[in-house]
């Protein structure tokens, strides 16, 4: 088993180094990572999860948590996987309807600059104008001031909602959940680290930002 301390690490760093320690697996095998908060323990256990493992966590004591990652596989399935989206891709490319992989990315809870009120109309006006674009994005991220659109009290959850249920993926930055005191009052979508961000923003063909 391969042990990964990640107590202390600010994020994304304790999904980096799960990212790492997974590779060296080869796809088979059991790894556990130790953090010191809830939101790493989301963040690693979805990104290990979306890699094909069986996630278990627990809270060990207090400030410390421990993540149970097993791999039951050959080595090659992400290979595969790869390599099936490359032909798929290509399939669609030939056929002359390839889909652009979109991404809104909401930095703020205003749109533009000047005054602030008007910044937070236009902002709700955004959002509701995605939802009636003839093709949705995949997935809209938010974060800094815009994590707070996606909590408890915003005017914008009921459109985000429908996106979601649309199949349009909403992810909100952990740490600034936990900067501003949100991480307990998310209303929609999941919660997501720097790390798949970036990752996010360099898969995507267009990103829109209002």
């Amino acid at each position: 088993m391969i042990t990964v301390d990640a107590m202390g690490d600010a994020c994304p760093i304790p999904v980096i180094k799960t990212k790492k320690a997974l590779a060296e697996l080869n796809g088979s095998g059991e790894l556990e990572v130790f953090v010191d908060n809830e939101i790493a323990v989301q963040n690693v256990s979805k990104m290990a999860a979306n890699a094909g493992g069986d996630v278990a966590s627990e809270q060990i004591s207090e400030g410390k948590y421990r993540v149970a990652i097993r791999l039951a596989g050959d080595g090659t399935t992400g290979e595969r996987d790869t390599e099936e989206k490359a032909e798929e891709k290509q399939a669609e490319k030939t056929a002359g309807k390839e889909k652009k992989h979109t991404i809104v990315v909401v930095s703020s809870d205003r749109m533009g600059s000047g005054n602030d009120e008007l910044g937070k109309v236009l902002i709700k006006g955004f959002i509701f104008a995605v939802t009636q674009l003839d093709e949705l994005p995949e997935q809209m991220l938010f974060y800094n001031g815009g994590a707070v659109l996606t909590c408890e009290g915003a005017d914008t959850l009921e459109d985000l909602k429908n996106l979601e249920a649309q199949g349009v993926e909403i992810l909100t930055c952990g740490t600034c959940l936990d900067y501003y005191g949100l991480k307990e009052k998310l209303q929609v979508g999941s919660v997501t680290n720097m790390y798949a961000i970036v990752e996010a923003m360099n898969r995507a063909d267009k990103i829109i930002r209002p």
